[in-house]
Formats: structure tokens, C-alpha cells, sequence
């Protein structure tokens, strides 16, 4: 039980802190997070185990496949997710995706209400909408620099998520 609430928390951690430095999650951090999490699961439930790990890794890039499609979401959340879906299993990666992405709307509307921008971002959704579906063609989501307030790390929510999680909120 101490490695399913502190092995995510560490996992979210970690990645979080390389977001915010480098602007992108390494993935030899997530490749030795899920070497970790596969032996911890090979050692408790044997091959048994595996079935239910590869379905909590296999969920969060089902959910976010369209998201990052339109380059809403970035890779290294989605593989973020992953690590955490093969550790806490498919019930509570879905609730970590749920409490995640309220987390990260709080965090957005706060960025719009600092910013004054709120009308002008639903504009641009409408927009990009819009677009698509007038020409068929995919363009990131994002607007000129992608270091602008508006496009913020999600793997902040994704810590935030994780902790309620440690902490017993779901």
C-alpha cells in the first residue's frame, strides 16, 4: 500500500518539476517509473497482475488520443497518465483524470480572470472550432508562444490530483 500512494506522489512529482524547468517530461523518467511499477506488479500478483496494469497505462491515452490530435495536451501528460493508470489501476486513474482536469479548469480560469481575457479565449475556441471543421485541417490549439499564461503545465493538475489522491480524497 506504501508504494501505491508514494510512488505515484514521487512519479507526479518529479515530472511536474521537469515541466516547469524544461518545458517537457523526460522520457527516461517515465520509462524508469514504468520499469519500477512493472516489477513492483510482477513481484505482488505475478503475470495475473499485468492485464489489469496494462489497462490502467492503455485508458489515459484513449481519453486524451483526440486532445492531443488537436495538440491540446502534450505527450508527456499523457505518458504521465500512463505511469499513474499502471500504478493506481483503471477506477482511480479515472478519477485522477477527473480531479486533474478540474484542477487544471480552476487554474484556467483564474489565468483568464488575472489576464482579462476571458471573452477573447472563448472567442478563440469558437474559432478554431470553426476552422476545422470549415477546412479539415489540424492546427496546434495553442497561439503564438507556447510559453504564454494560457498554456500552462498540465502536469501542476496532475501533481494536484495525485496528492488528493495520496490523501485520501478518492
Amino acid at each position: 500500500m506504501f508504494f501505491n500512494i508514494c510512488f505515484p506522489v514521487t512519479a507526479a512529482a518529479v515530472a511536474a518539476i521537469m515541466d516547469l524547468r524544461t518545458g517537457k517530461v523526460d522520457n527516461g523518467w517515465i520509462l524508469f517509473c514504468i520499469v519500477v511499477e512493472i516489477s513492483v506488479s510482477f513481484l505482488r500478483e505475478g503475470p495475473a497482475g499485468m492485464g489489469k496494469q496494462i489497462m490502467g497505462m492503455l485508458l489515459p491515452a484513449l481519453i486524451f488520443a483526440p486532445l492531443f490530435l488537436f495538440h491540446m495536451i502534450g505527450a508527456g501528460d499523457i505518458k504521465l497518465f500512463s505511469v499513474l493508470g499502471g500504478i493506481m489501476g483503471t477506477e482511480k486513474i479515472l478519477r485522477c483524470i477527473i480531479y486533474a482536469v478540474g484542477c487544471g479548469a480552476g487554474i484556467s480560469i483564474a489565468i483568464l480572470i488575472l489576464n482579462g481575457d476571458v471573452f477573447s479565449r472563448f472567442w478563440y475556441l469558437r474559432e478554431y472550432i470553426r476552422e476545422y471543421f470549415q477546412t479539415g485541417k489540424i492546427r496546434p490549439y495553442y497561439r503564438g508562444n507556447v510559453a504564454s499564461p494560457e498554456n500552462f503545465h498540465f502536469t501542476i493538475p496532475v501533481f494536484m490530483s495525485v496528492v488528493l489522491y495520496a490523501g485520501g480524497v478518492y
